[in-house]
């Protein structure tokens, strides 16, 4: 073992003592690019029973990088003082700086690490919130925008942070299903514009950038330029599904403040995500809800120690690096193929139960929303609770679902047919068979008679 740390602490170093003796002139082999059977193994580890097709929930870990993660917490477990005080930090700056090139941050500082874009929430709302305590903000007057699909536990932050502290919150309107990214853009110019006409100031936009469910890439370039025109004084983009699911440039979006998980796409443990907040956004104002030590020393050192934690899955990233590398494109090569998979198993679905998607292609990057045959009798959120369980009991199917009232004219005749949509998701561990399993348990279901009634019994 104390080997093994001393060649993992060489590598973390970039002074691994092989590197010393390769004459410059000698250029290394790139690794050879992955297989379909070592794709398997690394995710041997997944219940085989199962077809899991819902990795936008919770990610995944490949074996590798969960070995990796074992070494730390057995390094730290062996010493835990020559852990804190000589390589924690180190891990977790080298980690820092491997985000701030994938994301294209300007500066090491924007960039923090926290365990969760849930955690990334509170940091940005509990600065709007000491705003108002603070008198900056005034109660009734100023307020925060955000989009009606916003991820729950983001709606209970605003809730405990904004509401509380006496700010206004609007929410804006999205339809589903989408034809366009116009339609989003629409709407929130509209928000926007009822809010400055009700003579309220916008002091922060909250805005996805992959919504969770329904699941959409929302057009955050665009609404983010609109803020700017339209003087919004913030912007926090919540990008739970960010990185290693779709496009993430800072230069490009132009956030003030952007978080993304790393467990969800990212091939990261549970749980790790950064926090950019861009250093002309008043970043020195930001805290750690969690206080400790480090408090005052700035955001990205207050979140590298909020106590005696484990904080493997923060020291990890170089680790998962090395193993998107063994893939052809790397990372964007990953995008590309989940984002085309994702799509051409959700035409098939949709082409067997005579349904169709909730969005256009340009708006699904590794997820999907695939509309359920409407002889299912989907007439709740209840409904699809016991719909997900029932399929995941009975057909060993894990995926979620989700309930969409359906639009009605005047007279009261119902235009949309289609009230349930299946969220399905594609990593690189899933094969065509998880689709046909789906397929073929809602095939039985119809084929069966089943209404989604019986499930209340």
């Amino acid at each position: 073992m104390a080997s093994e740390n001393l060649t993992h602490n060489n590598h973390l170093n970039g002074d691994a003592t092989t590197n010393r003796h390769v004459s410059k002139k000698l250029k290394l082999a790139p690794p050879a690019l992955i297989t379909d059977a070592e794709i398997q193994s690394e995710f041997s580890h997944h219940d085989p029973a199962v077809a899991r097709i819902n990795n936008g929930s919770f990610g995944c870990c490949p074996a590798s990088v969960i070995a990796a993660q074992r070494r730390w917490q057995l390094l730290n477990l062996r010493q835990p003082d020559h852990f804190y005080f000589n390589e924690l930090k180190k891990g977790i700056l080298h980690s820092r700086t491997i985000i701030k090139d994938l994301v294209n941050a300007e500066h090491i500082d924007e960039i923090s690490i926290v365990d969760n874009a849930t955690t990334a929430a509170a940091v940005v709302l509990q600065q709007t919130a000491w705003a108002f305590h603070d008198g900056r903000f005034k109660k009734g007057v100023d307020a925060v925008v955000m989009l009606h699909y916003a991820y729950g536990s983001v709606k209970k932050s605003v809730e405990a942070y904004v509401s509380r502290a006496g700010g206004d919150v609007i929410e804006v309107p999205l339809p589903f299903p989408l034809t366009s990214p116009n339609e989003i853009i629409t709407e929130f110019r509209c928000a926007l514009e009822r809010a400055k006409f009700g003579g309220k100031t916008v002091r922060l936009a909250v805005i996805d950038h992959v919504t969770s469910m329904p699941s959409v890439v929302i057009p955050v370039k665009e609404l983010v330029r609109i803020c700017r025109e339209e003087s919004v004084e913030k912007v926090f983009v919540d990008a739970a599904h960010g990185i290693g699911c779709t496009s993430v440039d800072m230069q490009e979006i132009g956030a003030d403040f952007y978080t993304s998980n790393l467990h969800k796409w990212f091939f990261c443990p549970p749980s790790i995500a950064f926090l950019y907040s861009r250093k002309s956004s008043s970043s020195s104002d930001l805290h750690h809800p969690v206080v400790s030590h480090e408090y005052g020393n700035g955001l990205a050192v207050e979140s590298a120690w909020i106590g005696n934690r484990d904080y493997s899955a923060q020291l990890v990233v170089p680790d998962v690096v090395e193993f998107v590398k063994r893939f052809e494109g790397g990372i964007e090569g990953i995008k590309r193929r989940n984002h085309e998979r994702v799509l051409e198993m959700g035409e098939m679905l949709a082409a067997a139960w005579g349904t169709h998607l909730g969005s256009p292609p340009e708006m699904c990057a590794s997820m999907a929303m695939v509309g359920l045959p409407p002889c299912l009798g989907i007439k709740g959120d209840l409904d699809v609770a016991r719909l997900r369980t029932h399929l995941r009991n009975e057909f060993g199917v894990e995926v979620p679902i989700y309930f969409r009232a359906p639009a009605t004219a005047e007279d009261g005749e119902v235009i949309g047919v289609v009230t349930g949509y299946a969220r399905i998701s594609h990593q690189v561990y899933n094969k065509v068979e998880d689709y046909y399993k789906f397929r073929d348990a809602i095939n039985q279901l119809v084929n069966s008679g089943f209404t989604c009634a019986q499930l209340s019994t």
